[in-house]
């Protein structure tokens, strides 16, 4: 039997993260879970696609759109389930056991969030993040998402939006999105150069203006100023 699941990771400028990411997915591989790696650029202009080709990784690129690059990785990735991660998330040790259970019963799952220090402000911003995820069903791209091809396409695939996609997903998804015991472990760089608090509010900020229905494009402006 061929494997059954394709990574997928969007890109951009991403070099630095991403061996750290492509590192992580060494005990996928040696389980015979991983059938490719798609990398799904948006223009890197650092050693990202570098890093990609050595890696044995199929490249597609197109536009700098995380919903869009997600449309073409998806569409290029060949297995039955998808693996689609975030190229600053790398998966702790001992993922492999789980998704290995998880592909028994088709779905979604999205995995534990951490990020990659210590201290209380990560451990607050994680949990609440956790907690989100169980209760409204609402986990970020950042937590990583483990779904068969056809539970994705019954749900429409990802939408072509540059932010908000991972969103608009779990909406769609609902209920049928589960946690998987394994975490994703993220950079916590962003949150660091902000500020946990201000960091945090911006993204709640910008769920809620999502929700009242702003335009993500607007809202990507916003976002990344």
């Amino acid at each position: 039997m061929r494997a059954p699941i394709s990574i997928v990771i969007p890109t951009l400028n991403a070099g630095d993260s991403l061996p750290a990411c492509l590192g992580s997915l060494s005990e996928g591989l040696q389980a015979g879970l991983i059938r490719d790696l798609v990398i799904t650029d948006g223009g890197s202009t650092d050693g990202t696609l570098s890093i990609a080709q050595q890696a044995g990784a199929r490249v597609v690129t197109g536009a700098a759109s995380r919903g869009g690059q997600l449309v073409r990785g998806t569409q290029a990735a060949e297995g039955d389930w998808l693996l689609v991660l975030h190229a600053d998330t790398r998966l702790a040790e001992g993922w492999s056991g789980a998704v290995t259970t998880a592909l028994s019963r088709p779905g979604a799952y999205h995995f534990r969030l951490a990020f990659d220090v210590a201290g209380v402000m990560p451990t607050l911003v994680a949990g609440w993040a956790n907690l989100r995820s169980r209760l409204f069903h609402l986990p970020y791209g950042d937590q990583g998402l483990l779904i068969d091809r056809a539970t994705l396409d019954s749900a429409g695939g990802y939408p072509d939006l540059p932010l908000m996609e991972d969103v608009a997903l779990a909406r769609r998804l609902g209920r049928a999105l589960k946690p998987l015991p394994a975490t994703a472990i993220t950079s916590a760089a962003k949150y660091q150069r902000q500020g946990w608090l201000q960091r945090g509010g911006c993204n709640l900020i910008t769920l809620v203006r999502y929700f009242a229905g702003v335009d993500p494009e607007i809202l990507a402006r916003s976002y990344r100023r």
